[in-house]
């Protein structure tokens, strides 16, 4: 004999349950965007970091050729964007570029992170 009460059940039970992944998606969505904008965040300052860092070895090396301020600035400048700030420093012939920048990218605004970077190099003479 065939039982046809547990089929009715489960169909009973599913019907009950119609709109319980649309429930859990809206739950979980925001939590999945939320992750997403870190993860943005995160690989947008660490590409603004290695851009600040690969500009003030440029400057650097710039630096210690005796190539002027503003030529050092530059290229400070042109390696890690416009919105950076740079400096050179002379200590005992060591020269150190320092530059800092705000996080870049399209969550950038949002984040309150003022990178640094600074690399020095010793001052190159001339021997007559």
């Amino acid at each position: 004999m065939t039982e046809v009460l547990p089929a009715r059940r489960r169909v009973v039970a599913a019907v009950r349950e119609h709109g319980a992944v649309t429930a859990e998606f809206a739950v979980a969505l925001p939590a999945v965007v939320l992750l997403l904008a870190f993860l943005l965040a995160g690989g947008a300052a660490g590409l603004t970091q290695l851009r600040l860092e690969e500009a003030v070895r440029a400057g650097a090396r710039a630096a210690a050729r005796d190539e002027p301020i503003g030529s050092v600035e530059g290229a400070v400048r042109r390696l890690a964007g416009e919105g950076v700030t740079s400096s050179v420093t002379e200590d005992g012939g060591w020269l150190t570029v320092t530059a800092s920048s705000p996080v870049g990218g399209a969550l950038g605004p949002l984040i309150p992170w003022r990178l640094t970077a600074s690399a020095a190099a010793r001052a190159e003479t001339a021997t007559p």
